[in-house]
């Protein structure tokens, strides 16, 4: 009698959606700032707090000096938040008219705009990568428009040399919303010194954090004195102000945080990338599964990691996914939903095209899934075993492939 080999299949675990144990006890958050130790902080703060000076003073320089020194700008200017930044670079540059930006973007970018009083037009991004789409920006540009700004969305840096190329050949100013994008890199260049600037935040979500902060990168000299100016309510120091600005300073607390978290940042990068390997190597295997493309001799920092739900493949949709992950204890966030021209401010704001497929399709079927610089690689591995095990469970083909 010969001996016969029986496949077995390993019966998925019952989904917490339909009564299973979730795989996590608590909790797992989307993301975590990964802070400094606390003694170097620590020394820091006591320091600035025997020094009674909170802000104008030493740390913000010192600050100031690092961060360009390692984004390769002449300037680095801190700044409250990175959409004080976006405001206050725009304000500085005296724009007038329509500002070309994605729809598939935090909606910050364009209340920037607004706040400038300026006119947002929403173009379509890539599919792939989610950033601008260069073709769509060359449509959308009429004789209102006066300046472009691109997005490096989750760290993955946008079309840099194209978008330069149009703004340089059509007269615009050209900005870098690169709030997610400290460590990234476009072509081997460090993410910060492309276009007129580059504006970055340190919000407690970011990998360098200051815990509320942003950074304005450029190598324009007057447009750096400019922004000194306009985070200090548009006053030089005599009290005769040359423009409307805002108070925008960073406080001296917040850029001791933001120096040490600086001193991590390849570190983090590093670290973020392995999870990601890990990530990439099992959602492989998932049919209806796809992740946001990186171009080459790019790096993203991966602020977030975002995958792409193909409902007909997969046999559910995104928004299944996301209700069957929570159950698990799995933070996930559908990014960026809705999309900018969906949302009631910019409703009636231009598109090109007027439809923004690309847009909408990420928008709809994008779900960013955990990701910090300090997460284990067991627990991406688990969520990768949970979206194999809702897959399974909720999806009859999917039991027999």
């Amino acid at each position: 009698m010969k001996n016969s080999k029986t496949k077995t299949r390993q019966t998925p675990r019952l989904p917490a959606i339909q009564g299973g144990k979730p795989v996590f006890a608590k909790k797992l958050p989307i993301t975590e700032p990964t802070v400094p130790l606390s003694a170097p902080i620590l020394k820091r703060y006591r320091e600035i707090l025997n020094s009674r000076m909170l802000t104008n003073g030493p740390t913000v320089l010192e600050f100031e000096s690092a961060a360009a020194r390692y984004i390769g700008v002449k300037h680095a200017v801190a700044v409250s938040t990175c959409t004080n930044g976006l405001i206050l670079t725009m304000k500085s540059m005296g724009l007038k008219g329509e500002v070309i930006l994605p729809s598939f973007t935090f909606h910050a970018t364009a209340h920037a705009c607004v706040w400038n009083g300026l006119t947002p037009v929403l173009v379509d991004c890539d599919p792939e990568t989610y950033t601008i789409d260069p073709e769509q920006v060359e449509r959308a540009i009429t004789p209102s428009t006066c300046a472009i700004i691109g997005v490096h969305i989750f760290g993955c840096p946008a079309k840099v040399d194209v978008l330069e190329d149009i703004a340089r050949k059509r007269g615009l100013k050209l900005i870098f919303d690169a709030a997610h994008a400290l460590g990234s890199l476009y072509k081997g260049r460090k993410v910060g010194g492309f276009g007129n600037a580059e504006c970055f935040s340190l919000s407690p979500t970011k990998l360098v954090t200051a815990g509320e902060g942003g950074l304005v990168a450029t190598n324009d000299d007057e447009l750096a004195r400019r922004l000194r100016v306009g985070r200090n309510y548009g006053d030089s120091g005599n009290y005769d102000c040359e423009f409307s600005g805002l108070n925008a300073r960073m406080s001296e607390l917040h850029a001791a945080l933001g120096l040490e978290s600086l001193k991590m940042l390849e570190k983090n990068i590093a670290r973020r990338l392995k999870l990601v390997r890990t990530y990439a190597r099992r959602l492989a295997k998932i049919p209806g599964v796809s992740l946001q493309a990186i171009p080459d001799g790019s790096r993203t920092t991966f602020k977030d990691f975002s995958i792409l739900v193909d409902a007909q493949t997969f046999g559910l949709t995104r928004d299944r996914l996301y209700e069957a992950l929570s159950a698990e204890n799995i933070m996930v966030k559908k990014y960026f939903y809705p999309p900018v021209h969906w949302q009631k401010l910019f409703k009636e704001c231009r598109r090109v095209p007027e439809s923004l497929p690309n847009t909408e399709l990420v928008s709809l079927n994008a779900l960013s899934l955990p990701l910090s610089s300090h997460m284990s690689e067991q627990s991406a591995g688990q969520v990768c075993r949970a979206i194999e095990d809702i897959r399974g469970a909720l999806v009859p083909a999917a039991a027999s492939v």
